[in-house]
Order: structure tokens, then sequence, then C-alpha cells
């Protein structure tokens, strides 16, 4: 039984109670004056707290993970999970600490890493890394591993080549960063559903997290948001400056996703720059940490100790991690 069906059982029998209770106590009173009748029926109701709601669906995708005590996972490209080397790193997972996987699932360039049905919205962007999806998750059940969906969202550049109307072009052209990289627009919430809609597909395949990354604007978008040309969208009338547009749209975003997510029984979680819980807002990329941190179930701070240069008194951070992720989880927390 999943996580969230335990908590629906327990709803409908608190409701099933509560709603014998309040039938007897009311026939009990059926003599007695209306205000008493009132009174009761009152107290009563505020005695056993009803559920505001019954979930209408809950998806259950017939496999059956159990969390572990903390996750300890390592990430699995798309040609591992599919590949030889598949066996290799489910030998480290269980020789070792570890106890999770986080395989992609839409990778960095905006492909899937498996093949969809024809006629799926996301068919011309699947690949064969991963020829039977289902057989690595039901693996992974029998080992006991637990298993973390990652989708890329808002670096998508087979999506910005495909609409560039949906991403940020210069002089006509769509526009890259450095590396080549095309990303789409947080503003448009087009975007969002195609990445949400895949999240379900992964759910449905069994996966138990979602793990968002890249669900950001590009990095430096404040230097050249100027530059560029894209669509506000819904948020082109919002009487705010650009940095609050932007960590609008990401967390708007967040808490959209979570809540389109809530009947799959899957955490939800997304990954963001480490800096950005060291400061109130990312002004370029769109980050809040506390923002994004109420809308998800986990959050994921990306710690890379070549980032933090002599950050927290530490000198040389590459030779410390452990110490250099231990000061920064205290930010973090607090």
């Amino acid at each position: 039984m999943g996580k969230l069906q335990q908590k629906l059982l327990a709803g409908a029998t608190a409701l099933f109670l509560g709603t014998v209770i309040l039938a007897t106590t009311v026939e009990a009173d059926e003599d007695a004056k209306e205000a008493n009748r009132h009174h009761e029926s009152k107290k009563t109701l505020e005695t056993y707290e009803l559920p505001e709601r019954m979930v209408r669906f809950t998806y259950d995708s017939g496999l059956d993970f159990e969390y572990p005590d903390a996750v300890r996972g390592i990430y699995v490209t798309g040609n591992s999970a599919g590949g030889e080397r598949f066996d290799k790193l489910i030998n480290l997972v269980n020789s070792t600490d570890l106890n999770a996987m986080v395989i992609d699932v839409k990778e960095d360039h905006g492909n899937v890493t498996f093949q969809l049905d024809e006629g799926s919205p996301y068919y011309d962007i699947g690949t064969n890394f991963v020829k039977d999806p289902r057989a690595v998750l039901e693996r992974l059940e029998e080992e006991g591993i637990y298993p973390i969906a990652r989708i890329v969202v808002f670096k998508d550049s087979v999506l910005a080549k495909e609409r560039p109307d949906l991403s940020f072009t210069q002089n006509g052209e769509v526009w890259t960063n450095g590396k080549g990289e095309a990303f789409v627009s947080p503003f448009q919430k087009e975007v969002w559903d195609y990445n949400i809609g895949l999240a379900k597909k992964a759910a449905e395949l069994g996966f138990q997290e979602i793990q968002f990354d890249y669900v950001r604007f590009p990095e430096g978008f404040e230097n050249r948001d100027d530059e560029l040309e894209y669509d506000q969208g819904e948020y082109a009338d919002d009487d705010t400056n650009e940095v609050k547009k932007r960590v609008q749209a990401v967390t708007d975003f967040v808490a959209h996703a979570k809540e389109e997510l809530s009947s799959y029984d899957v955490d939800v979680s997304v990954d963001i720059f480490g800096y950005a819980a060291t400061i109130p807002e990312t002004p370029g990329i769109g980050q809040n940490f506390s923002k994004i941190s109420s809308n998800v179930d986990v959050i994921s701070s990306m710690i890379y100790p070549s980032h933090w240069t002599s950050y927290f008194g530490i000198d040389k951070p590459d030779e410390e991690p452990y110490r250099l992720v231990t000061e920064y989880a205290k930010v973090e927390n607090e």
C-alpha cells in the first residue's frame, strides 16, 4: 500500500467514525430542544476533524518500494541505466551504504532516455538508451534500491529548437549560452505542462520521487534579459520588477508541479544552486530557497566544493569536502 493510500484510508476511517457518532448524537437528542441539538452537533463536529476532501484518484504503479532511513543515492545516466554498467552500479549500491539511484528520464539536452508509444507527445524526443524502463524499475524493486527520476526542465535545446516561441531569441535565432545550450522560458505554462506530463509518465513506471533539475532561468540572466526577446505570458502585466517576476514564475511552476503530481503518491524534489540558500533570492535565475522549499517534499542543493573558494573560512574547499558540506548544511537548515 502506497503512502498516499495509507493516508486516504486513515482519512476515510475518520470520516466514517465521525459520521456514525454524529448520527448517534442527533438521534439521542431527538426530543431535546433545538438549541441543545445544535449545540451537541456542533460539539461533535469540532471533536472529530473530518477531511476537507477526498482525493478522486490515486495511481498505483504496481511496484512496492520501502522509503529508506535516509536517501543515499548515485546519479545514473540513461546510457548507464540501459547498458552493461547497470549491473556494476547495482553491485556498488548493494556493497556500500548507498540505497538509491537518481536516473535520467529527461536528460540535459531535452531527450527522454527511453522510447514512448507512437502518438505520445514525447515520441519524437525518445531514445533507446533504456530499452525497457519498466524492467529497470522492477529490478530496482527486487534489489530494494529506491528509484528517483531526474527530469531536466528549463534547459532544453531540443524543445527550444522545435519551438523558438517558448525560448529566448536574439536577432531572430534561439539564444545559447557559452556551452551551446538553449533554455526554454519558465514564464511559459506550456513548458510547465510539457515537463509535468513526462513526470507523470515516470510515476506510472514506478519511480518514487520526481527530481526536477534546472528549475531556473539561464545563469546571469539579469545581465542579458534586455538583449533577449521572449514572451512573459501572464507575468507581463505584473507590476513587480523583473527579479520578482522570475522568482514568481519559478515558484509557481514548482507549486503547480506539486499539485499536479499529488495523485501519484510520489515525492517532488527540486535541485537548486547552493548559493540560493545564502541570499534572500537569486537575481538572475529566479530561485528563492524558502519559496521553493515550501512547495516540495525534498530540496537538493548543489554544493560543489569548487564553487565555494574561501567560503565558510575554508581556503581550499576541494581538499575538505566533508567540512564544506557540514558548514553549508548549517546555513541551509537555518
